[in-house]
């Protein structure tokens, strides 16, 4: 089971490098993990996503809050936050494929950020199922560069 996570911390140096080593430290696999300023320059969020059961969480949870530079956790379950990721790929297009290639990107509503003769570079956000199917569709096209952010998540209500 995958459990998002989101945390803010102090905007402090080696923060990060602490979180990093309490995950590996006790074993635990971070799937995708996402860090970025909030609007008060001393704070930073991270949104962190674990796989493994309630006590893999738990155990998680515990373990962050033991860090000085924590200061709040959020677990995120179903329906209670908006979650997006950002991909860039480079497809490879000939004059066959280069229509085909611009429809699907319409249906998804990708951007195409560079043309190139012989490759598109290509713009996607959107949910991880969405992000998943589109790649799945390129994939016939063939991919020749990916980077993808990982997850970024926010609570539905106002309170955290």
């Amino acid at each position: 089971m995958r459990h998002t996570l989101s945390v803010v911390v102090e905007n402090k140096f080696g923060v990060l490098a602490r979180i990093a080593g309490m995950f590996s430290g006790r074993g635990f696999n971070i799937d995708t993990l996402n860090v970025g300023p909030t609007l008060d320059p001393n704070t930073s969020h991270l949104t962190i996503v674990v796989r493994g059961d309630d006590a893999v969480l738990e155990q998680v949870t515990k373990q962050l809050n033991k860090l000085v530079d924590v200061i709040s956790i959020q677990d995120f379950r179903d329906d209670e936050f908006v979650d997006r990721e950002l991909v860039l790929m480079r497809v490879k297009v000939d004059a066959a494929t280069r229509s085909e290639v611009m429809q699907i990107c319409d249906i998804f509503r990708a951007k195409i950020v560079d043309v190139q003769h012989k490759n598109l570079l290509i713009e996607i956000t959107g949910h991880e199922g969405k992000i998943n199917k589109f790649l799945r569709l390129m994939q016939n096209f063939g991919i020749t560069d990916l980077a993808r952010t990982g997850k970024l998540a926010m609570s539905r209500s106002e309170a955290a």
